[in-house]
């Protein structure tokens, strides 16, 4: 009785797991199989159990079945990519992992625990297909002119923070060689408009431009992606060009990379250091000449620690680094953004917006933006939808953006300050805070540096560019 409850509990627990479960025996006759691979499959879980696998699975071969394989040899198979036709005819696209089942030292079966993704592998390939179409039909040196690809330029880059001046101009003289640019900065802060205004300022510009998320994908999938699949190479794979054939003589941008697998980016160094590509499955080796810029949503310091990405792809990939700053730190950017937005929404909208309330800008300005510049633009495109007048006003925000009600919780939740006296948003302004501390820190160093702008930077470890604006941001109250 206890054993019974137990197989039912079991079956139960099986059955609400997410991801497909197939079980066979030794003889490769399914013994379990949850609603999800039935789902899968498209198929009933009473068509699949009590039936051998091949029967079920035609297009399969005791070669190619991944079940089968692992029965007979007792290895496991881990993440590899199978596409199969069901008895309905349905094509079938997983990445399995098969384990061996031991009981008491003897095979008794194996288990798979399978992910769909046929429908990402169909979108997947017809992308390529027209890529290839494309390139097909497009002469040479039209190619990279395509409006999907990279219309984007460094002067799109709306800015007068030094630091983002800078980092254009780092920009443009990378651009000037083929060097792997490895950009990091959080998300919403631009890094592919920076991606396409290198390739555009670049001798590469008339080649293609191909992006890829490597996130998007399971590794697997992303692998035959990258480097192309030769016919026969596993169940159901094609001969197909990948992303470095298709973006030779131009710029391939990989967005996310330390999402890539560890044992993806071991092969993903050597097509950088060698420059020689291998489809999966295959044995000839193809030359590309493609200029890789990677991106990545936190520092590489982060991702080196907690172990994301290859030491050896790190050094490798970031012969050039650009890191982009946050909003957050370019905030005299965010009126000049405003405006760009402001324009760009009164022609989609046909509206006639001139501007934002004086004291909205001041609270948008103030405001962090976690999500960066592309926060910034949504913030404005909503507020655009609903403003009848000329100008933005506080209720076209939402109320933690416009800072409403922050004095009355934060004396609520923080109680009172130093001597009984209580805390106020003034007080509690962390920002304000910082800025104070930062007057006092450039007025010592202009009092030592004796009014040197040059000294005085180097003291306090900041370009010169960095210090004269700050001056003249704060004239009159600094105490040189």
């Amino acid at each position: 009785m206890k054993s019974a409850i137990s197989e039912v509990m079991m079956r139960a627990i099986l059955n609400t797991i997410d991801e497909g479960i197939h079980v066979v025996n030794a003889k490769g006759v399914t013994i379990f199989y949850n609603r999800v691979a039935a789902s899968h499959d498209n198929l009933s879980v009473e068509e699949v159990i009590g039936r051998p696998i091949l029967e079920v699975f035609p297009s399969l071969s005791k070669e190619t079945s991944t079940l089968l394989q692992v029965v007979k040899t007792g290895i496991p198979i881990l993440n590899q990519q199978q596409s199969y036709t069901n008895l309905k005819g349905v094509r079938i696209t997983t990445v399995n992992t098969t384990l061996p089942l031991w009981v008491d030292g003897k095979l008794m079966g194996a288990v798979e625990i399978a992910k769909d993704i046929t429908k990402i592998k169909e979108l997947s390939e017809k992308w390529i297909d027209l890529q290839v179409k494309l390139q097909t039909k497009q002469p040479l040196k039209k190619r990279g002119k395509l409006p999907s690809q990279a219309p984007f330029t460094l002067q799109d880059l709306i800015t007068q923070n030094p630091e983002m001046i800078r980092l254009k101009e780092r920009a443009a003289k990378a651009a000037e060689t083929s060097s792997p640019i490895l950009i990091s900065g959080e998300t919403g802060t631009g890094k592919e408009l920076v991606v396409q205004g290198i390739h555009n300022a670049s001798k590469r510009r008339d080649g293609p431009f191909i992006a890829q998320n490597c996130a998007a994908l399971p590794g697997t999938l992303l692998e035959g992606i990258l480097f192309g699949t030769v016919k026969g190479s596993f169940t159901g794979a094609e001969n197909r060009p990948g992303l470095f054939e298709l973006a030779d003589g131009g710029t391939l941008f990989l967005d996310e990379l330390n999402s890539m697998p560890m044992d993806l980016q071991a092969k993903f160094l050597r097509v950088l250091q060698e420059g020689m590509v291998r489809r999966i499955g295959g044995t000839q080796v193809t030359p590309v000449d493609v200029r890789v810029i990677a991106a990545m949503n936190r520092a590489p310091q982060e991702a080196l620690s907690a172990g994301e990405l290859r030491m050896d792809l790190f050094y490798r990939i970031q012969v050039v680094h650009l890191e982009l700053p946050p909003l957050r730190r370019r905030r005299e950017d965010i009126p000049l953004l405003i405006d760009h937005f402001l324009r760009k929404f009164n022609l989609l909208f046909n509206k006639g917006v001139t501007g934002v309330e004086k004291e909205v800008m001041e609270r948008l300005v103030a405001y962090h933006w976690p999500g960066n510049v592309r926060e910034l633009e949504n913030r404005i495109e909503s507020a655009m939808n609903w403003v009848e007048g000329e100008i933005l006003l506080r209720e076209h925000f939402p109320a933690e953006i416009m800072g409403e009600d922050t004095e009355e919780k934060s004396r609520q939740e923080m109680g009172s300050g130093p001597y009984g006296a209580p805390l106020s948003a003034e007080t509690l302004h962390l920002r304000n805070a910082l800025q104070e501390t930062e007057e006092r820190f450039i007025g010592q160093a202009m009092r030592i540096a004796k009014g040197n702008v040059q000294k005085a930077a180097i003291l306090l470890g900041i370009p010169r560019q960095t210090l004269q604006y700050k001056l003249k941001k704060w004239k009159g109250r600094i105490d040189r």
